[in-house]
């Protein structure tokens, strides 16, 4: 099964300091590519039908960057939009139907977390279906976790699993949220009260490149070797 696809990509990148000082946080490189084009070879093995990638800071930038690859612009403007409110501006390049997205700082090893996430989605019990790993699995991620897993597959908030960035969604749930802009941690909570929100266990590893010390932890994953399911 394949959706469309959306990165997150607009974000300030306050965490990365200096280096995002003079361009967005997805041109950041790791392993001598940007952090987009990381992100942009999972989306291209998952042969999605649109991919939307949503802009604001350094927007010309990352424009240029993906000026000719086929990519739909989302251009958030004048005020950035958090998650919430970035995936439902970019509904109508999406088009109607559920949506996976994902967070363009992020390096995986192991199997495709798009086909991955896709090959579970059950739209007739699920609002929302996160991507998430157990802790040791996380690299550059500190804590204990962000959400508890159920052996249903509900997840709630609490200890116990990492969440990757890596969602399907189901649009529909953003209607009930009137402000413009805002986070999808509103969204999940209403759908976990539902019982509609559900996660799955991503087989391999991830590291967090949302800040420096993640750039140099992502490059000796790589170069650790391919975990297999």
């Amino acid at each position: 099964m394949s959706f469309p696809v959306m990165i997150f990509a607009a974000g300030f990148g306050t965490r990365m300091g200096t280096l995002t000082q003079d361009r967005p946080k997805p041109l950041v490189e790791v392993a001598g590519r940007p952090l987009i084009d990381h992100a942009l070879d999972l989306v291209a093995d998952n042969a999605p039908p649109r991919t939307v990638v949503n802009l604001h800071y350094r927007a010309a930038q990352l424009a240029a960057h993906l000026d000719g690859r086929g990519i739909l612009l989302s251009h958030e403007t004048p005020d950035i939009l958090d998650t919430g409110g970035g995936l439902r501006a970019a509904l109508p390049l999406l088009g109607t139907g559920p949506v996976l997205t994902m967070n363009s700082d992020a390096i995986w090893q192991g199997s495709n977390p798009l086909s991955h996430l896709a090959a579970r989605w059950d739209g007739a019990r699920m609002g929302a279906l996160l991507l998430c790993l157990p802790p040791d699995r996380a690299l550059g991620h500190a804590g204990p976790g962000d959400f508890t897993l159920a052996p249903d597959g509900r997840l709630s908030r609490g200890p116990g699993l990492v969440y990757s960035g890596v969602q399907v969604i189901d649009p529909a749930c953003l209607a009930g949220i009137p402000e413009r802009a805002f986070s999808l941690n509103r969204v999940w909570d209403a759908l976990a009260a539902e019982g509609r929100l559900f996660g799955a266990i991503y087989p391999g590893r991830w590291c967090d490149v949302g800040h420096p010390e993640g750039i140099a932890l992502a490059k000796d994953m790589l170069k650790s070797g391919h975990v297999r399911d």
